[in-house]
């Protein structure tokens, strides 16, 4: 049984990532089909299904930063958004003679978008850690926190008064990043990340609270960490396969008739008008025009949460049970059409930017994008460690130079110790039409993701920028598609760096067989000098010289 499970999942899941979809859409379908031939789903699928939920919310807790909730953009906009779905699907069900309960649970669970796909996009875009992406994540988030609490309640069970005790989790976080630390394989971290998600499941239920929760609270523990984002990366192959379990079940539990899909497809049909209210929130709250479309855009599907809510929110009652299979059914067609519409996001915002620009504010944007770059000589993108490094190299040798970054919080920490950085998009092609950049002499790119930087290459050329252009390559494959895009230099942060630590050992060696017979004063310099300057350029990121390629 477990070999025709796993087939059937493997086998849709290719056909629907060949033809430019989710996998998940594929494991939906696979279910269906399964059913169909007259499978049904067993216990053990379902042991799958709910480990992976575990881990899906252990890993959520992991990226919970408390401080990142309660920005307008996220807490105000996550906030209304719920409340107008919850409000007119409640509307909706009075009107009709049900439960207006019922209609409320329904309006909270659409409301939610899909963690899994807005993340990938952000993630094959290169646009995590820009504006837009980190108030998408954010707003992600803040909805999973309200997903597990209707899961908390959904049981109908009165939590024990020993579910207080939950409150006192913050004090176990020093015994879990102890835990943590000692813990370096990488096996055995993965392993306690388990134990962690599992602990934290039981403890919640022996008090009468979700499971789901209890793990949430346990990856809250390692929040901030810096090395949790690793675990959640180790994690997130393992919760992905176990949630295949899950979505299998929900086509195993019935496909829909005729009616429940003429109700999905409605569901559908308002898909779009959930997009527009994101959007329109985002732009109320006095964001650009462009972040507001692509992230209303990331965010404009249906989640697999809204899956994981009705199965016991219909259990309760709250629900009629034809609402399970159409939900199904409207995830599913919502995340493919989401996953088609999101690789095209940027230019679907270029032929709609003359009418979509005329709702943004007139008021400062947070998100505003620098009209040029003053006096600047030089302009680094991207204020990692190898832009750091440059842009210190620059400023040393009397150049001015500025930074650029998606990163507000980075920007903000930069420019406390003096450098002067300002905020923009890389991928934003606003940016290279609007800024002047006749001053520069020229521009070093160092944002870590391929694409991004090939399209900065473009999108610079593009504007009619004449001078020398540098960029980092972590691959020797991509250097032909970056000279093409419009690289003058590409240079190899980690190989170049490996060659320059070699000189600097053969220096050391031939010194050190050189020291027989010299002068006091030589030895007096000794030979570390020569090892010490060359690795000073080790030290500050891996940036030596910059050496211009053959194209």
């Amino acid at each position: 049984m477990e070999l025709i499970w796993i087939t059937s999942a493997y086998a849709a899941g290719l056909l629907a990532s060949r033809l430019l979809l989710p996998p998940l859409v594929g494991y939906l379908l696979a279910g269906y089909a399964l059913h169909m031939a007259g499978f049904r789903s067993q216990t053990l699928l379902a042991e799958f299904a709910d480990i992976g939920i575990l881990l899906l919310l252990f890993t959520v807790g992991l990226k919970l930063k408390l401080r990142s909730l309660f920005k307008r953009e996220v807490f105000g906009v996550g906030t209304l958004h719920l409340l107008i779905v919850a409000g007119v699907s409640g509307l909706i069900f009075l009107l009709d003679h049900q439960r207006l309960s019922g209609g409320l649970v329904l309006g909270v669970s659409l409301a939610f978008s899909s963690t899994v796909l807005a993340v990938k996009v952000l993630e094959d875009n290169g646009e995590v850690e820009s504006f837009h992406g980190r108030t998408v994540m954010g707003i992600l988030i803040f909805q999973d926190l309200v997903a597990v609490g209707l899961l908390a309640v959904a049981g109908g069970s009165s939590p024990s008064p020993w579910a207080l005790g939950l409150l006192a989790f913050p004090l176990l976080r020093p015994l879990a990043k102890w835990l943590f630390e000692a813990t370096r394989s990488s096996e055995l971290r993965l392993l306690l990340g388990i134990l962690l998600a599992f602990s934290g499941g039981e403890l919640a239920e022996a008090v009468g609270i979700s499971r789901d929760l209890g793990a949430l609270l346990m990856g809250v523990l390692l929040a901030g960490h810096p090395e949790a984002s690793d675990l959640g990366r180790k994690l997130w192959g393992l919760k992905e396969a176990l949630l295949v379990a899950f979505f299998l079940q929900i086509g195993l539990l019935g496909t829909p008739t005729a009616e429940q899909l003429l109700m999905a497809i409605g569901l559908l049909l308002a898909l779009p008008l959930q997009g527009w209210l994101f959007f329109t929130l985002l732009i109320l709250i006095g964001l650009r025009a462009r972040t507001a479309f692509v992230a209303a855009l990331a965010m404009m599907t249906y989640s697999e949460f809204a899956l994981i809510v009705a199965i016991p929110v219909i259990k309760d009652g709250l629900l009629e049970p034809d609402w399970k299979p159409v939900m199904g059914v409207a995830v599913a067609a919502s995340l493919g059409l989401a996953a088609l519409l999101n690789r095209y996001s940027h230019l679907l915002y270029t032929r709609l930017e003359p009418w979509l620009i005329r709702f943004e504010r007139r008021v400062p944007h947070p998100d505003q994008l620098p009209a040029d770059f003053g006096n600047a000589e030089w302009l680094v993108v991207g204020i990692g460690r190898s832009g750091r490094a440059a842009y210190e190299t620059l400023d040393k040798k009397r150049y001015k130079v500025m930074g650029l970054d998606s990163d507000p919080d980075r920007v903000g920490l930069l420019r406390n110790e003096g450098l002067r950085v300002v905020y923009g998009d890389v991928g934003d092609h606003s940016l290279w039409e609007q800024a002047n950049l006749n001053r520069l002499l020229g521009i070093v790119l160092a944002v870590p993701d391929f694409r991004a930087r090939q399209t900065a290459l473009v999108n610079i050329r593009a504007s009619g920028f004449a001078g020398t252009i540098g960029t980092t390559s972590f691959n020797v494959n991509d250097d032909a598609t970056l000279y093409q895009s419009g690289a003058d230099v590409v240079f190899h942060p980690l190989t170049e760096a490996g060659e320059r630590l070699a000189e600097c050992v053969m220096e050391i060696q031939s010194s050190a067989a050189n020291l027989t017979g010299q002068s006091v004063d030589a030895e007096e310099e000794g030979p570390d000098a020569g090892f010490a300057d060359g690795f000073d350029e080790l030290r500050s990121g891996g940036v030596g010289e910059h050496r211009k390629q053959d194209k």
